[in-house]
């Protein structure tokens, strides 16, 4: 490793949480002579690159900072460098570097260095609003505040797996939302078909996704998992609120794939190009009846299988009149083969979005999952 991205490390573990751009580009000015530093945040609808300091938000596909967030590879243009500024798959933006020489060991150390500023963002973000704040190009709403900060990331990716997550209206969404979580031997993953308006809806999730942890981690069956959620949601509310949600447990070494749905989204699955929906045994949502016994499914999935879930939201959206719908769904999952889980989100929403022409109105929640088979 240079001497270059070790200085750019230890900066990044002694700078104030607030000015960690600003050391990092101490260190770059210094080995580099780079004068010009720049992080650009993608924004909560995964529409906008924003600026941490000042400067025009990136909207433009074509641009060389969506190049490199979309493709996650530097890009040099006229002496201005874009670099992905990604963790585990979680990508976070890019940051903005120059002059810059078209030099192969200079663009390499800077990519490690921009990868390590990944990092950090993610070890300080709990510590501080600066990142959060210069990441969204409106207000959030108080449910949606709420939402955001209770999901796990936005994509992720592991030797055996790759996957992603959005939820719609970004600003305003309420109670939709997704949980996941790995041990290197399974995955869990579940997506929540949200219930009710403003931040009752957002109580309602947070009370069920928590639910789902704590029984989690204790090592419950996904059975028992979801029974326990069930329960919670029931002492509290009596039967009067509750939510649809699909649990699911990825065997990481057979890619025995364990389901239960709990009135859920729907499941979709992708396999060479043919998109078929998964049947599944509709039981109860969570908190509808006291002690509700749930039973889990089983199917196996193949090497470079791509499965979607999706909410009631996706496919009641409603343009001049006409519902988006499963055969519109169905013909654009098709399409995304070649993307990566994250693009694959992404294109789905923003097929969406020119569908009903502006933001949606209910929402809505996509969750891909590429499964690449067990590691050697």
């Amino acid at each position: 490793m240079s001497e270059p991205v070790n200085q750019a490390r230890r900066a990044l573990n002694e700078t104030p949480a607030d000015r960690l751009v600003g050391g990092v580009g101490d260190v770059l000015v210094r080995s580099y002579g780079i004068t010009d530093v720049e992080l650009y945040q993608v924004d909560y609808r995964l529409s906008e690159l924003l600026p941490l300091t000042e400067g025009d938000p990136i909207t433009s596909p074509g641009h060389p900072a969506w190049r490199a967030f979309d493709h996650q590879s530097p890009t040099l243009t006229d002496g201005t460098a874009w670099f992905p500024v990604t963790m585990r798959g979680e990508r976070r933006g890019v940051l903005c570097l120059s002059p810059v020489p078209d030099d192969r060991e200079v663009l390499a150390a800077l990519a490690e260095i921009s990868t390590a500023l990944a990092h950090e963002l993610a070890a300080v973000s709990a510590g501080t609003d600066v990142y959060r704040a210069a990441r969204r190009a409106q207000r959030l709403t108080l449910a949606a505040e709420m939402q955001w900060d209770l999901l796990p990331g936005r994509s992720r990716i592991r030797p055996s797996f790759s996957l992603a997550g959005q939820l719609e209206p970004a600003y305003a969404v309420r109670g939709g939302s997704f949980d996941w979580s790995d041990d290197g031997q399974r995955l869990w993953l579940s997506t929540i078909n949200g219930s009710g308006e403003g931040v009752a809806a957002s109580l309602l999730t947070s009370l069920a996704t928590h639910a789902l942890r704590n029984a989690r981690r204790a090592g419950l069956s996904l059975a028992d998992q979801t029974a326990l959620a069930d329960q919670a949601l029931y002492d509290l509310y009596r039967g009067e609120q509750h939510l649809s949600a699909l649990l699911m447990e990825l065997d990481l070494r057979s890619g025995t794939m364990t389901v239960v749905d709990a009135g859920s989204p729907r499941l979709v699955l992708l396999r060479d190009g043919e998109v078929t929906e998964q049947p599944l045994e509709a039981q109860f949502p969570l908190g509808m009846f006291e002690a509700t016994d749930y039973h889990e499914q089983k199917f196996p999935l193949e090497r470079g299988d791509r499965i979607f879930v999706v909410s009631d939201g996706v496919l009641e959206a409603t343009g001049q009149h006409v519902r988006y719908g499963e055969t519109a769904l169905d013909r654009f999952l098709r399409r995304t083969g070649p993307m990566a889980p994250l693009d694959a989100v992404r294109s789905l929403i923003g097929d969406l979005r020119a569908f009903v022409a502006g933001d949606l109105v209910n929402d809505a929640v996509v969750v891909c999952l590429d499964w690449t088979g067990p590691q050697p």
